[in-house]
């Protein structure tokens, strides 16, 4: 998956100093990947009821490399990286627009859950092959 999302920097997203909270890049990443879902054909509700299924964090993480300040215009990036039968790795980059600096690497592990057992399940075949034919 090669997608990227842009991203504005709202006052509500800075602290005291004016850059940018740290749990909110996870927020932007999060905003992306709905994005790169929707950007496939798929709404996160649509799973929901359609399938049964919903896509969870495992895992998280994140480098900080520079601040991100109030109005700055970003970009947030997303790229599969591995996939298996029910678990999804994405890596992302946060990057600001203007001077194609990085701010922010980091990356999730999504497990694919059965709503009704709330358990690991297979992601559905036609998902996983539109999602490994964006790589």
């Amino acid at each position: 998956m090669s997608f990227r999302w842009p991203v504005r920097v709202y006052y509500e997203d800075t602290d005291a100093a004016g850059i940018v909270y740290y749990a909110n890049y996870f927020r932007f990443m999060e905003r992306a990947r709905t994005e790169w879902l929707r950007h496939l054909g798929y709404e996160q509700d649509d799973l929901r009821r359609d399938h049964g299924i919903v896509f969870v964090v495992r895992r998280a993480e994140a480098d900080y490399r520079e601040p991100a300040r109030f109005n700055d215009l970003l970009w947030v990036t997303g790229e599969l990286v591995e996939f298996g039968r029910s678990a999804l790795t994405i890596r992302q980059e946060v990057l600001r627009q203007a001077d194609g600096r990085l701010l922010c690497r980091g990356g999730v592990q999504l497990v694919c859950v059965d709503l009704q057992r709330f358990r690991p399940t297979a992601i559905p075949r036609e998902i996983l092959e539109k999602m490994k034919d964006e790589r």
